[in-house]
């Protein structure tokens, strides 16, 4: 393992310049706020709510932002206000009644870890936040599939998710207490799975909320993500806003690699191909 005193290879060196002195002023000015054990949870719903709130005020201008409308993909199902607020006001309750407890209980059983002195190297950091999204999407995909496929546990625990067939933004915490919980165990596990560094930990934590709010925005804008990302990588908003349409389509919250191997991708494109006659597919 390289150390400082030894010297740093030559291709990290410009890594720990970079990062380095962003993690100093973070240690040094900030360390009672990012080593408190509800950092994490205040990083995600921070995240969650900033990205949601553009979205949400293009929900309501709807056509008189023509722009932006254009790019909706349900364009004959429009968010009320009245769903904006029960989606968010379910995300507060989950969290403070679930999440906050929780976080109390198992930080006085396991305390936080004092944070390292070195930061990681900006390959570390993509490294680490490729193989937590990659981890994760394999996880829930397993998990979204066999929610689908057994009544008992899509009733219990999923079903409140697909209140909406057109998602928008803030319903992407729209989840049961289960599901939330879940997602959040795997969340904190897999860094610590694959030994990540805090600072990687929280770029993902944001990136994967970004995602997870683009995936229900109902807008297939041509600078998201899946559209940006070649080969159709990414799914995006147009795979899951398929998923509530077609609840048995495109299990998987990110990529879209374990929907294409298992056979259960599913495009609008395809769907509009298996309505047309047989004559017209000629």
């Amino acid at each position: 393992m390289w150390n400082s005193s030894a010297g740093l290879p030559p291709f990290s060196r410009s890594s720990d310049l970079f990062l380095q002195p962003f993690w100093d002023h973070v240690r040094l000015h900030h360390y009672p706020l990012v080593s408190s054990p509800f950092f994490p949870v205040l990083l995600a719903f921070s995240s969650y709510f900033v990205f949601s709130l553009p979205f949400a005020v293009l929900d309501l201008l709807g056509d008189r932002a023509p722009a932006f409308h254009r790019y909706k993909i349900q364009k004959g199902r429009r968010p009320t206000v009245e769903m904006m607020a029960a989606s968010f006001g379910r995300a507060v309750y989950n969290h403070l009644v679930f999440v906050a407890p929780t976080v109390l209980l198992s930080s006085s059983v396991m305390p936080q870890p004092p944070l390292p002195a070195a930061a990681p190297t900006v390959l570390e950091l993509l490294t680490g936040w490729l193989g937590i999204l990659l981890v994760f999407d394999a996880q829930y995909y397993v998990w979204h599939l066999v929610h689908h496929r057994n009544r008992h546990l899509y009733r219990w625990v999923h079903a409140l998710h697909h209140d909406y067939v057109a998602p928008f933004s803030w319903s992407t915490e729209h989840l049961s207490a289960v599901e939330l919980m879940t997602v959040g165990f795997w969340s904190n596990l897999d860094p610590i799975l694959l030994r990540c560094h805090p600072l990687t930990t929280w770029a993902t934590t944001v990136i994967s909320i970004w995602m997870s709010v683009e995936d229900h925005i109902g807008y297939d804008l041509p600078w998201t993500l899946n559209r940006l990302v070649p080969l159709g990588l990414l799914g995006g908003a147009p795979a899951h806003d398929m998923h509530h349409q077609k609840p048995n389509t495109n299990y998987a919250p990110f990529f879209s690699h374990w929907d294409r191997i298992f056979g259960t991708a599913s495009t609008a494109e395809a769907e509009t191909e298996k309505l047309l006659p047989r004559k017209e597919k000629l």
